[in-house]
């Protein structure tokens, strides 16, 4: 679902420190990261594929994360295609949204 609702044209790049970090089952993980404007509700994707990857990320850890902004019931969300924390790197999406995670790990076509 949340591939439909990522938008390029919203695509934007915030800088904070997460507050909070929640599995919140099927929906994946989720961040509350606190920036210099507002907090954010930030949308990873799936535990499996966090640990997969080796990424980790904890309350109290300065992230940069690059996604697409959406707001629910007026609340700020990042819906993310790429976060760094420290030396750590992970792509979650492709340009257009689509989770690196679909087929296999594998981007659709």
């Amino acid at each position: 679902m949340q591939a439909r609702q990522y938008d390029p044209s919203t695509v934007m790049t915030i800088t904070g420190e997460v507050t909070s970090v929640h599995d919140v089952g099927y929906q994946g993980v989720h961040l509350l990261v606190q920036t210099d404007q507002e907090t954010v509700e930030v949308h990873l994707g799936p535990n499996w594929y966090l640990e997969a990857a080796g990424f980790t990320v904890a309350t109290g850890d300065r992230i940069e994360v690059t996604g697409s902004r959406i707001d629910q019931s007026g609340t700020p969300n990042l819906i993310a295609a790429q976060v760094k924390s420290g030396d750590q790197v992970l792509i979650l999406r492709d340009a257009n949204g689509l989770p690196m995670w679909r087929g296999r790990g594998q981007s659709a076509r």
